[in-house]
């Protein structure tokens, strides 16, 4: 199937030929009537296989012209990254469509985006905390909302948006086209498609846990950190093969660790990436490694789904992620657009379980490789890795109600209780409270007494 057969309108075609793109992707073919016909629909597609196009493609070929200031288009991301990158893709395919397209998102000034939002637009990029946050200031009206898409949903949800997700609902109108495309199906997002969604149309075109062809995996077992690093120093010294590399790690404090080992054996190198850094040094990060200025690029789990960069020669998992899913979507970062790509799995004897559960996902195994004889194997601990020391006696631990060897009686003058001075309870005694508020002559009457 070529883009001709999708009956898309002559803007469209031109933006499509100039982007050069001749054949629509699974996903993308399947999902054009559908969404089209105005049905609800959930698509299960793989990381990089063009979900954005294949439900903005069908929205922009039916949106007409308006000059109305309220959006009609909402598009839901989970992450700042995310939606930079969406409201880039519209723009592509917006080059002769005149549209206005805004994006919006947390840790920038709110004041600047309630201004862009009283300007007026037509298609809406958000973050769920920054939309409610700007609807509920009633600068942005969702009453004109036509069609809603919540693309990665199950990022979104492991993020912890379910609340959020559901405070935008009501916020809605009930008559609307619900879109929704994720990488996999969980217990949680098929719940929120049995709440929310009408008879949607489901399409997958491919198991969450099926890799991609184009992506040759291997993996390497090493005992510890100091080794894994090891490794990775010794395989980045070939520069020409490894000239874009993407690393994963498990969470924040490794890759800052791992950014600052790596950054003093490739000084000049080295970017990193994860949720604590300022979004202008996380979109700085982002440039320097798309524009090559960068050769190697640190990031967390969180920042998988955001990142869309075409030509990224190796994914190193440094971690083994606990979920096999997230495996999947690390590696969907390289091998994009049909080219090849490589994808590098680092385990510890810790980690052969979570490696396991991501081969019987995938329904393969992973080829091990032996690892190099250039590379130390190292005794060093860091600290997630030290066995923790249990104590046989702790004293700060033990039950308080139990008396321990040191416990002796208080001597009789100790056992005082303070009652607030002397003169304070003379006081109380004499001039005692009245009885209701107001009375001022109890206390005269009861001293008559």
């Amino acid at each position: 199937m070529t883009f001709q057969e999708l009956n898309l309108n002559t803007p469209l075609y031109n933006a499509i030929e100039d982007l050069g793109f001749e054949t629509p992707t699974p996903i993308q073919a399947q999902s054009f009537n559908v969404i089209c016909a105005g049905k609800d629909v959930v698509g299960i597609a793989q990381t990089g296989t063009g979900k954005t196009f294949a439900y903005m493609l069908p929205i922009l070929r039916e949106l007409k012209f308006s000059k109305q200031e309220n959006p009609r288009v909402l598009i839901l991301v989970p992450t700042r990254e995310l939606v930079i990158q969406v409201v880039e893709e519209i723009e592509k395919l917006s080059k002769y469509i005149n549209n206005r397209v805004l994006g919006v998102y947390g840790g920038v000034n709110i004041n600047q985006q309630k201004a862009a939002v009283v300007l007026g637009v037509d298609i809406l990029v958000a973050t769920p905390g920054r939309l409610y946050d700007l609807a509920v200031s009633h600068v942005l009206q969702l009453k004109s909302i036509q069609k809603l898409v919540i693309d990665e949903v199950d990022v979104m949800l492991d993020l912890g948006f379910r609340h959020q997700l559901l405070n935008i609902f009501d916020i809605l109108p009930p008559r609307r086209q619900n879109i929704m495309f994720s990488a996999t199906m969980t217990e949680d997002v098929e719940a929120l498609i049995n709440d929310f969604f009408v008879s949607p149309e489901k399409i997958s075109v491919a198991v969450s846990g099926t890799p991609l062809d184009n992506i040759e995996q291997s993996s390497y077992k090493a005992p510890n950190y100091y080794t894994k690093l090891n490794l990775m120093v010794h395989l980045l010294k070939d520069a020409d093969s490894l000239n874009k590399v993407l690393i994963f790690v498990a969470n924040k404090r490794m890759a800052d660790r791992l950014f600052d080992a790596l950054a003093e054996q490739f000084p000049g190198e080295c970017c990193v990436i994860h949720s604590n850094k300022t979004q202008n040094y996380r979109l700085r990060s982002i440039e320097q490694f798309d524009k090559g200025d960068k050769r190697i690029l640190v990031a967390t789990d969180v920042m998988a789904r955001g990142l869309d960069f075409e030509t990224v020669s190796h994914v190193f998992n440094f971690d083994t992620p606990s979920y096999p899913e997230n495996y999947m979507h690390r590696i969907g970062r390289t091998g994009r657009a049909e080219q090849k790509g490589i994808a590098v799995l680092l385990s510890t004897e810790a980690e052969i379980e979570a490696r396991e559960k991501i081969e019987d996902l995938m329904q393969m195994k992973i080829p091990l490789l032996e690892l190099p004889e250039e590379v130390t194997i190292s005794t060093e601990l860091i600290e997630e890795e030290r066995p923790q020391i249990r104590e046989h006696y702790n004293p700060l631990k033990q039950d308080q109600d139990e008396a321990g060897p040191a416990f002796h009686e208080k001597k009789e003058k100790n056992k005082k209780v303070n009652l607030g001075g002397s003169y304070k309870r003379e006081i109380v005694k004499k001039y005692k409270k009245p009885k209701t508020r107001g009375d001022k002559n109890y206390n005269k009457r009861n001293k008559k007494k």
